[in-house]
C-alpha cells in the first residue's frame, strides 16, 4: 500500500468535497482519510459557539487515533492549514509530510484573522452580528425524506 493522505478541508467545505478524489488516488495504490470538522457538512447539526479552531484540531487528532493512522501525508487546503499547523504541532510523530495547498500558514500564536487582514472588519461584524460565530447559510427548501438512490 502506498501513501496515507489525511486532509484539512477549507472553513466552507467538507470531507465529502474531496469524494473525487478517493477513487484517483485508490488507483494509485494511496488511502485517501478525508474526515469533516465539527459543525460545518454533515456534522452542521453540531454547529454552536463553542466550535473554533481547537475544536477542529481535536477532531483531526481523534481521526488519528481512533483510525490508528501512522506514516501520514496531512494536506492543509484553505483554513484547512490553520488545522494542520495545530495538528502537526501535536502529532508531529504520526505525520511524514506536511503539505498546504492554497492554504493560510500561521505562526506560532496567529489567528485567521492575523492573516486575513482585508476581511478583519468583516469578519468581526459578522461574528458579532451572528452571536460570536460565523453564520451559516442555510437554503429554505421543504423538508424532504432521504431516499436511498
Amino acid at each position: 500500500m502506498g501513501a496515507t493522505f489525511l486532509v484539512c478541508h477549507g472553513a466552507w467545505s467538507a470531507g465529502w468535497a474531496w469524494k473525487k478524489m478517493h477513487p484517483l488516488m485508490c488507483a494509485a495504490g494511496h488511502r485517501l482519510v478525508t474526515p469533516t470538522y465539527t459543525g460545518v457538512g454533515e456534522r452542521v447539526h453540531l454547529a454552536d459557539k463553542s466550535v473554533d479552531l481547537e475544536t477542529h484540531i481535536q477532531d483531526i487528532l481523534n481521526v488519528i487515533k481512533y483510525e490508528n493512522l501512522r506514516d501520514i501525508v496531512l494536506i492543509g487546503h484553505s483554513y484547512g492549514g490553520m488545522v494542520a499547523t495545530g495538528v502537526a504541532d501535536r502529532a508531529r510523530e504520526f505525520i511524514s509530510r506536511l503539505i498546504y495547498i492554497d492554504a493560510f500558514v500561521p505562526d506560532d500564536g496567529q489567528s485567521l484573522l492575523d492573516l486575513n487582514e482585508s476581511a478583519r472588519g468583516r469578519m468581526q461584524q459578522l461574528t458579532a452580528t451572528a452571536g460570536g460565530c460565523l453564520p451559516i447559510r442555510r437554503r429554505q427548501t421543504q423538508r424532504q425524506p432521504m431516499s436511498n438512490g
